[in-house]
């Protein structure tokens, strides 16, 4: 009976050593272990045995990205603003010895320095650049914080900021700012708009000038060429008519012909005369029309015998 109960003594001491030794270490996790106080080394995942009332785990790590909340805080600009911010940082543990020994809390540190870098940074940027600079101000966050934690084991990998609250009448003072902004731009786009109309105006009533004054001197041209047509034609059929009276008189009967023609013209025009004015014009020789008429005759005819009615 008495070695019984020794075997379940030995046994159950034998299950809490194994328990005390026997370590697992999850995926993505970093175990320190100690011997006798002093470190001993870093265990990655698996399981591992430890040497019983010896070793010990002094500190787990997780090796994932951890999200720190900065807390909101107050912040000077260059033109002596206060504006609160607030933003998270990203970090990581990367030497699982240098987070245990190197500091005493690596996410305090972090959280810490980052809001004291944050408040140098925006104190040398006016109001209007801490929003215009988010991304150039995260980089000096982190630049800042991750030279300092690298002796901590610890990566920074980035920092962001979340929010920007600033006082309220600094705050109306720039929605005004805006607003005079955009109603600037508009005055300035209905401006460039009212020019490029006035312009286009111009240049179609430049385009019309020149298209009436072209229109203008082809009809000129149209004009001119119409009237040259139309008296080189009344000179044509001028010149033909005189042709043919030439021929006429050329043949048999033609020069009593036009002797006839001549004096009925001529008492005709006569009459015209008579009825056209209340004063009578008569001629000396009215008695005699027919030397009259004879007088045109040999005119015709010396006009004749002297070659002017040439005919080709």
């Amino acid at each position: 009976m008495e070695g019984l109960i020794v075997a379940i003594v030995l046994a159950v001491l034998a299950l809490v050593i194994l328990v005390k030794t026997a370590v697992i270490v999850p995926q993505m996790n970093r175990y320190v272990v100690e011997r006798l106080g002093k470190y001993k080394t870093s265990m990655d995942a698996g399981f591992h045995i430890l040497v019983p009332f010896i070793d010990k785990v002094g500190y787990k790590f997780s090796l994932k990205e951890t999200v720190i909340d900065t807390p909101k805080q107050s912040c000077v600009t260059r033109d002596n603003v206060v504006v609160d911010i607030d933003g998270v940082i990203y970090i990581q543990v990367m030497d699982a010895k240098q987070a245990a020994y190197g500091i005493d809390n690596y996410l305090i540190a972090a959280t810490q320095l980052a809001q004291t870098t944050l408040r140098s940074v925006i104190g040398t940027y006016e109001l209007d650049k801490t929003f215009e600079e988010r991304e150039e101000i995260n980089r000096k966050v982190v630049d800042a914080v991750d030279q300092a934690a690298s002796s901590w084991g610890i990566k920074v990998l980035r920092y962001e900021i979340k929010d920007i609250t600033m006082p309220q009448p600094i705050l109306e003072s720039m929605q005004k700012q805006m607003q005079a902004e955009r109603e600037k731009r508009a005055a300035v786009l209905k401006s460039e708009g009212e020019r490029e109309a006035a312009i286009n105006q111009s240049l179609g009533e430049k385009e019309k000038a020149i298209n009436e004054s072209l229109g203008y001197r082809e009809r000129l041209k149209n004009e001119a060429a119409g009237e040259a047509a139309q008296i080189e034609a009344v000179a044509t059929a001028t010149a033909e008519g005189i042709r043919r009276v030439a021929l006429a008189l050329q043949e048999n009967g033609g020069h009593g012909a036009a002797s006839l023609r001549l004096a009925e013209q001529y008492i005709e025009q006569f009459g015209k005369l008579a009825k056209e004015t209340n004063t009578m014009i008569l001629p000396t020789n009215l008695a005699d029309i027919g030397g009259t008429v004879a007088g045109l005759t040999k005119v015709l005819d010396e006009v004749r015998n002297k070659g002017s009615f040439k005919l080709s």
